[in-house]
Protein backbone atom coordinates (compact mmCIF):
# COMPACT_ATOMS: atom_id res chain seq x y z
CA UNK A 1 0.00 0.00 0.00
CA UNK A 2 1.35 3.32 -0.64
CA UNK A 3 0.41 6.44 1.40
CA UNK A 4 -2.00 8.83 -0.17
CA UNK A 5 -3.26 6.56 -2.77
CA UNK A 6 -6.46 5.45 -2.42
CA UNK A 7 -7.11 1.74 -1.96
CA UNK A 8 -9.73 1.08 -5.18
CA UNK A 9 -6.89 2.45 -7.45
CA UNK A 10 -4.84 -1.31 -7.90
CA UNK A 11 -1.31 -1.33 -9.15
CA UNK A 12 -2.75 -1.70 -12.74
CA UNK A 13 -4.42 1.37 -12.79
CA UNK A 14 -2.03 3.13 -10.96
CA UNK A 15 0.51 2.30 -13.99
CA UNK A 16 -2.02 2.92 -16.62
CA UNK A 17 -2.16 6.25 -14.83
CA UNK A 18 1.21 6.74 -15.25
CA UNK A 19 1.88 5.95 -18.91
CA UNK A 20 -0.63 8.02 -20.10
CA UNK A 21 0.27 11.31 -21.59
CA UNK A 22 -2.07 14.53 -21.25
CA UNK A 23 -4.97 14.43 -23.77
CA UNK A 24 -5.41 10.87 -23.35
CA UNK A 25 -8.93 9.31 -22.12
CA UNK A 26 -9.64 6.88 -19.89
CA UNK A 27 -13.11 5.33 -19.65
CA UNK A 28 -14.97 4.29 -16.10
CA UNK A 29 -17.51 2.02 -17.82
CA UNK A 30 -20.44 -0.20 -15.44
CA UNK A 31 -20.47 -3.16 -15.33
CA UNK A 32 -22.74 -3.76 -18.47
CA UNK A 33 -20.49 -1.69 -20.87
CA UNK A 34 -18.72 -3.98 -23.86
CA UNK A 35 -15.56 -3.12 -22.70
CA UNK A 36 -13.14 -5.56 -24.37
CA UNK A 37 -15.09 -5.28 -27.74
CA UNK A 38 -14.56 -1.53 -27.34
CA UNK A 39 -10.64 -1.49 -26.31
CA UNK A 40 -7.27 -3.84 -26.36
CA UNK A 41 -6.83 -2.61 -22.58
CA UNK A 42 -9.30 -2.92 -19.94
CA UNK A 43 -8.82 -3.05 -16.08
CA UNK A 44 -10.80 -4.68 -14.25
CA UNK A 45 -12.40 -3.09 -11.03
CA UNK A 46 -15.19 -5.66 -10.08
CA UNK A 47 -16.59 -4.30 -7.01
CA UNK A 48 -15.74 -1.13 -7.08
CA UNK A 49 -18.72 2.20 -7.89
CA UNK A 50 -17.34 4.45 -10.02
CA UNK A 51 -17.67 7.89 -7.81
CA UNK A 52 -15.23 5.82 -5.67
CA UNK A 53 -12.63 4.84 -8.33
CA UNK A 54 -13.61 8.68 -9.76
CA UNK A 55 -12.36 10.12 -6.34
CA UNK A 56 -8.70 7.82 -6.45
CA UNK A 57 -8.09 8.97 -9.91
CA UNK A 58 -8.80 12.73 -9.91
CA UNK A 59 -6.90 12.65 -6.71
CA UNK A 60 -3.99 11.64 -9.11
CA UNK A 61 -4.20 13.36 -12.31
CA UNK A 62 -6.46 16.41 -13.41
CA UNK A 63 -8.83 17.04 -15.90
CA UNK A 64 -7.59 18.24 -19.56
CA UNK A 65 -8.03 22.33 -19.10
CA UNK A 66 -7.58 22.70 -22.82
CA UNK A 67 -10.62 21.40 -24.05
CA UNK A 68 -14.24 22.50 -23.31
CA UNK A 69 -15.48 18.91 -22.08
CA UNK A 70 -12.54 16.96 -19.85
CA UNK A 71 -15.59 14.63 -18.65
CA UNK A 72 -18.49 12.83 -20.79
CA UNK A 73 -20.87 10.40 -20.22
CA UNK A 74 -23.31 8.77 -22.33
CA UNK A 75 -26.31 10.34 -23.43
CA UNK A 76 -29.96 8.98 -22.53
CA UNK A 77 -31.35 6.87 -25.88
CA UNK A 78 -34.30 7.41 -27.70
CA UNK A 79 -37.47 6.92 -25.49
CA UNK A 80 -35.07 6.34 -22.52
CA UNK A 81 -34.81 8.68 -19.65
CA UNK A 82 -32.06 9.40 -17.25
CA UNK A 83 -31.47 9.12 -13.50
CA UNK A 84 -30.07 13.15 -12.34
CA UNK A 85 -28.29 11.45 -9.30
CA UNK A 86 -26.16 9.66 -11.63
CA UNK A 87 -24.22 12.09 -12.85
CA UNK A 88 -24.87 14.15 -9.67
CA UNK A 89 -22.72 11.69 -7.28
CA UNK A 90 -19.91 12.04 -10.49
CA UNK A 91 -20.29 15.82 -10.59
CA UNK A 92 -19.92 15.94 -6.45
CA UNK A 93 -16.46 14.12 -7.12
CA UNK A 94 -15.26 16.22 -9.77
CA UNK A 95 -16.08 19.55 -8.13
CA UNK A 96 -14.47 18.13 -4.87
CA UNK A 97 -11.32 17.54 -6.63
CA UNK A 98 -11.23 20.24 -9.25
CA UNK A 99 -13.80 22.89 -8.55
CA UNK A 100 -14.49 25.00 -11.59
CA UNK A 101 -14.58 21.65 -14.39
CA UNK A 102 -16.87 22.56 -17.17
CA UNK A 103 -20.02 20.29 -17.54
CA UNK A 104 -19.99 16.68 -18.47
CA UNK A 105 -21.07 16.71 -21.91
CA UNK A 106 -23.00 13.84 -23.02
CA UNK A 107 -22.67 12.46 -26.33
CA UNK A 108 -25.06 9.60 -28.22
CA UNK A 109 -24.40 5.98 -27.26
CA UNK A 110 -22.49 4.86 -30.26
CA UNK A 111 -20.72 8.02 -30.51
CA UNK A 112 -19.50 6.84 -26.42
CA UNK A 113 -18.39 3.39 -28.17
CA UNK A 114 -16.58 4.92 -30.95
CA UNK A 115 -14.73 7.05 -28.21
CA UNK A 116 -13.92 4.19 -26.32
CA UNK A 117 -12.16 2.37 -28.86
CA UNK A 118 -9.42 5.75 -29.10
CA UNK A 119 -9.33 5.68 -25.18
CA UNK A 120 -5.84 4.75 -23.86
CA UNK A 121 -7.89 2.36 -21.75
CA UNK A 122 -11.48 0.77 -19.73
CA UNK A 123 -11.68 0.41 -16.21
CA UNK A 124 -14.83 -2.10 -15.86
CA UNK A 125 -16.35 -1.45 -12.45
CA UNK A 126 -18.91 -2.73 -10.55
CA UNK A 127 -21.14 0.17 -11.46
CA UNK A 128 -24.92 -1.24 -11.28
CA UNK A 129 -26.33 2.21 -12.26
CA UNK A 130 -27.77 2.71 -15.80
CA UNK A 131 -25.78 4.99 -17.94
CA UNK A 132 -23.03 5.20 -15.26
CA UNK A 133 -19.38 5.46 -17.55
CA UNK A 134 -17.72 7.98 -18.03
CA UNK A 135 -14.72 9.37 -19.96
CA UNK A 136 -11.97 11.11 -18.74
CA UNK A 137 -9.68 13.41 -20.61
CA UNK A 138 -5.68 14.00 -19.03
CA UNK A 139 -4.44 17.22 -18.35
CA UNK A 140 -1.22 18.87 -18.39
CA UNK A 141 0.38 18.73 -14.77
CA UNK A 142 -0.71 22.50 -12.92
CA UNK A 143 2.35 24.51 -12.28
Amino acid sequence: MLIGIAPVISPELLDTLFRMGHGDELVLADSFFPGDSCNSRVIRADGIRVPALLDGILALINPDTYVPHPFVMMAAGAGDTLDPSVEASFRAVIDKRWPGSPPIERIERFAFYERTKKAYAVVMTGETVKYGNIIIKKGVIPV
